[in-house]
This record gives structure tokens, sequence and C-alpha cells, in this order.
């Protein structure tokens, strides 16, 4: 009885296998595929495949590139957009002649085909990425530094995929990653960091002076930058010692200036003349209120 009741109850699972199958086909639905991904270089051709097993007559093929909006790249038997000019189809598959950073995304293709249980909708995605060479980087090069301060070049590239490392050189000649204190190239010590493109020197000297240049590089190309020069002066201690020499001595014979003055008498001088003035203004007021005062008594 109990080997009876299992093979009832595989039989039923069975028959549920098979019913819930004829409904997956007959309202569209197919199983999760594995999605592709493919690279392709900008400028070069590639080939999105759609995974499906046999082409018919009343198949209908549909590509849209997904995304924020959905847009079609094969709709009624028909390339759209820019794909016009530089896609074809074969079979189910699009082959793009010129790939473009902008095609770089997710593409669905969409195949249905009449069947016995109904319409049959099979999907497949695809990704596509685009490798991107580096364009001629910027390079921030200052033109003069004061030796034993700290100075920070700059190289960075924003166009190439997969993001670059950067190299920088000096005269022509490749920096190393790491300084070496005492090298002929350079008597200070510098850091180096490839992925951000800066070169940093902790206390940049006299020697350090010359062209520099930056390269970028990745797997699919490289591009430098022309070379800027840096020109590394050291501090001028005995202008600058001379030049306060000379604020002294200003300071010194202005001073003296004013004593010299004082002593003549140019300031007393004129205070006594601005009391003599003060003092015959107000006997001028007296005399013009004695004189009102009496024509008022009269």
């Amino acid at each position: 009885m109990a080997r009876r009741s299992r093979h009832r109850l595989l039989l039923l699972l069975l028959r549920y296998l098979v019913v819930a199958l004829g409904y997956h086909k007959a309202y569209g639905f197919s199983a999760p595929k594995d999605q592709q991904v493919v690279t392709a270089i900008e400028y070069q051709e590639v080939i999105l495949a759609c995974k499906y097993p046999k082409k018919t007559i009343s198949s209908r093929l549909e590509w849209k590139k997904l995304g924020r909006s959905v847009s079609f790249v094969y709709y009624q038997q028909a390339l759209q957009g820019d794909f016009k000019e530089r896609a074809e189809m074969i079979d189910f598959s699009i082959r793009i002649k010129n790939v473009t950073r902008n095609d770089a995304g997710k593409y669905r293709c969409e195949v249905s085909a009449p069947s016995e249980q109904g319409q049959n909708l099979e999907e497949d995605t695809v990704t596509l990425e685009v490798l991107v060479a580096p364009a001629v980087p910027s390079c921030e090069v200052p033109h003069s530094a004061l030796s034993g301060t700290v100075v920070e070049l700059r190289c960075q590239d924003k166009e190439g995929n997969p993001a670059p490392e950067y190299t920088w050189f000096k005269d022509g000649i490749r920096l190393l990653g790491n300084s070496k204190v005492g090298s002929q190239s350079t008597n200070s010590s510098y850091s180096m960091n490839t992925k951000s493109g800066t070169l940093q020197f902790n206390t940049v000297s006299k020697m350090d002076s010359g062209e520099y240049s930056c390269e970028a590089r990745n797997s699919v190309g490289h591009r430098k930058c022309p070379g800027k020069r840096m020109q590394v002066d050291d501090l001028n201690i005995s202008g600058i010692i001379a030049a306060v020499v000379v604020v002294a001595l200003v300071i010194s014979v202005c001073g003296l200036g004013v004593c010299y003055a004082q002593r003549k008498g140019y300031f007393s001088k004129e205070t006594s003349f601005q009391k003599s003035s003060s003092a015959s203004k107000a006997t001028a007021m007296s005399e013009n209120d004695f004189k009102h005062t009496k024509s008022f008594i009269i």
C-alpha cells in the first residue's frame, strides 16, 4: 500500500509539472537565461547574439536597448535610428560595424512565435561593454617653485575605459614609482600615485627643475600630454637681508629727521603761532561783546 501511494504521488507531481509548463508556454513566459557580456573596442565591430534555437517564417523579432527609457533597435523587420547606417542583421543577431561608447548598455532580444499552446515568447539579454582608449591627459605643472616646499603635479584623463594608469616623465625619462634619495635625476623625495595621476615632491630641490610630461595608459591604448617645464629656485636670502637693511635705513633716517625738527623748534613755533592766533581771536570777540553791551545800555 505504501508503494502504491508513493507512485500515485509521483504521478500527481508529474501531471502538475506538465500543466505548469503548458501554462508557462501559453502565456509567453520563459525561463531566465544567463546574461551575456560582450566586450568591444570603440570604432571596431561587434555582434550581439540572440540565443534563440530555431528561426521560422512566423517568428517575430524585436531588439530593444534598456535603460531609463526603452528604445527600439530592431522593430517591424527594420533597424531603427542610427543603427540603419552602421549595423546589419544576421538571423536574430545584430552586427554593429562601428561601435561607439554611446552604444554601451543592456540589450534585449524578444522572439515570439505561435505554438500549440498559444504564443511562445523567448527573451535574451546582452550587456555590451565598450573599451575606450585614453585621450590626451590634462597635465598641471607649475612654472616655478621654491626649493624646500611641497609641490604637486597632476595628470587626469576622463575618457579612457577601463580607467587608465598614469606614468610621469622628466626630460623624457620615466620616473620610478618610488624615489631614491641621491639619484642622478633628483635629490629630493617624491611619491607617485599611478591611479590618481599625482606626482608630489615632499621637499622639491633645484635639481628637480626640468620638463615634465605624463602618460595615460589602459588595455586599449596610451596617450601623453606635451611636456611642461618646472623651474625650481633657491630662496634668495641675501636679497631678503638687503631689503630688510634698506627698510631699516629708511626708518632710521625718518626718525632722525623728526628728532632734528624737534630740536630746531619747528613743532614748538607752530604751536606758539597757533596759540597767538587763538588769543587774538578771543580778544576780538571780547571787544565785539563790549561794544554790543554799550550800545544796548545807551
